[in-house]
């Protein structure tokens, strides 16, 4: 299998999660003046919907996986579904303003999401198809998470210096270069004629503890990528130099895959993935302590943290692989797995925003603020409250997965 031509349509999906999870919250408070408040409400709602739908997209996935007629279809449609949710998120109609503006964007963000996932929960069960032992599974995820990130970079930049028109031109020529390359390949291993169980994943108790472990480490990374610019702009009051920390950040992430693929291979996935949270604490603890004009310092939590991400990316959903192949499901569930798996991805997003947003709030915080207990309170919201959920994620991985004598048991053979 190329790699490559597998891992393409990482870049497209990343290209559009990023100004839907990082950028649209600062977008709409600058641009529309919607408080804080309703945005959090509006967010939490349109991942809520999304979160509830992928496990039943997940089980739909294993059937149009198996069968080549249905799979160019559906993907087809979900992305130019998905390519129009994001164009009429940063492109709304003039007239549509105040509550109607709301409405428009749950409408848009409720289909871009929806559409999103299918793309999403049907590349990453592809992915798991394809088998492998621990280190096979983690090079497959970090071929998708290598274009991903390269995704990321590509929409860091264009969102800051070329603008919107060409950040969504940009989208639409990468998602159809990343499709036809998928679709190059040769379909994945066609599953048994038999119905899965939509709540399939939940009767395997490793699924159920690795499902734990990135619940709270997912909300423990989804908080910061929340109020990252507010941070940005706020504490460190430096505007001009948000894509220099987005691309430091994840190029230093995109660096760091191949260092984490060794650690797999020598010290098994459990315990470099615990490595890779020391390292994210360590590393991000002293954003909290920042002020304004604290470039240098925080490009330096940038690149050490996105080294310590890296392994967040490689690692989990390779875990997962494993998962569903010692509890002999391998060929036939990954779609089901891999939806619940996504449903927490979603739901991390939405407790980010729908807390974060309304604590700041209630904090006395103001986007533009510069008084000293509110830029505070985002300092701590922003960089503390995420370690201390770190901390726990690192202890449920020890507890589940690290703790025993060598590697872990997903590492061994199913």
């Amino acid at each position: 299998m190329s790699g490559w031509r597998y891992g393409a349509l990482g870049l497209p999906l990343a290209f559009v999660a990023l100004p839907l999870y990082v950028s649209l919250p600062a977008y709409y408070a600058q641009a529309f003046a919607v408080p804080l408040a309703q945005l959090g409400a509006l967010l939490l709602f349109a991942r809520l919907v999304d979160a509830a739908l992928d496990p039943f997209i997940g089980r739909a996935a294993d059937a149009w996986l198996s069968r080549r007629s249905w799979l160019v279809p559906v993907l087809g449609v979900a992305g130019v579904v998905m390519l129009l949710a994001f164009a009429g998120l940063f492109f709304p109609p003039a007239a549509v303003r105040g509550p109607a503006l709301l409405a428009w964007a749950g409408a848009m963000l409720v289909l871009g999401y929806t559409a999103y996932s299918v793309l999403a929960i049907s590349h990453q069960a592809w992915g798991a198809r394809l088998g492998g032992n621990a280190t096979a599974q983690t090079r497959i995820v970090a071929w998708r998470e290598g274009s991903a990130l390269l995704g990321v970079l590509l929409a860091s930049v264009l969102m800051s210096q070329a603008g919107w028109p060409i950040t969504t031109l940009a989208l639409a020529i990468t998602l159809a270069l990343g499709l036809a390359l998928l679709w190059s390949l040769a379909a994945p291993p066609a599953p048994p004629r038999q119905s899965t169980r939509w709540a399939l994943a939940w009767r395997t108790p490793a699924f159920r503890k690795l499902l734990a472990v990135y619940a709270v480490n997912g909300i423990a990374a989804a908080i910061p990528a929340t109020v990252l610019l507010f941070y940005v702009r706020d504490v460190l009051q430096a505007p001009e130099k948000e894509a220099m920390f987005l691309v430091a950040y994840f190029a230093a992430a995109a660096v760091s895959l191949p260092l984490w693929l060794r650690a797999v291979a020598r010290w098994g996935q459990a315990r470099s993935w615990l490595l890779g949270m020391g390292l994210a604490v360590i590393s991000f603890v002293w954003a909290g302590s920042l002020g304004a004009g604290d470039v240098m310092p925080f490009l330096l939590v940038c690149l050490a943290s996105g080294v310590a991400v890296g392994a967040d990316l490689a690692i989990p959903a390779a875990m997962l692989a494993r998962v569903v192949q010692n509890a002999g499901l391998a060929g036939r569930a990954e779609g089901a797995f891999f939806g619940w798996w996504n449903g927490m991805s979603k739901l991390n997003l939405a407790l980010a925003a729908g807390l974060a947003l309304p604590l700041l709030q209630a904090l006395g915080y103001q986007e533009g603020a510069r008084d000293e207990g509110s830029l505070q309170a985002l300092a701590q919201v922003y960089a503390w409250l995420p370690c201390v959920l770190k901390v726990g994620a690192m202890a449920l991985l020890w507890t589940f997965f690290a703790a025993g004598q060598g590697r872990s048991s997903l590492e061994t053979h199913p």
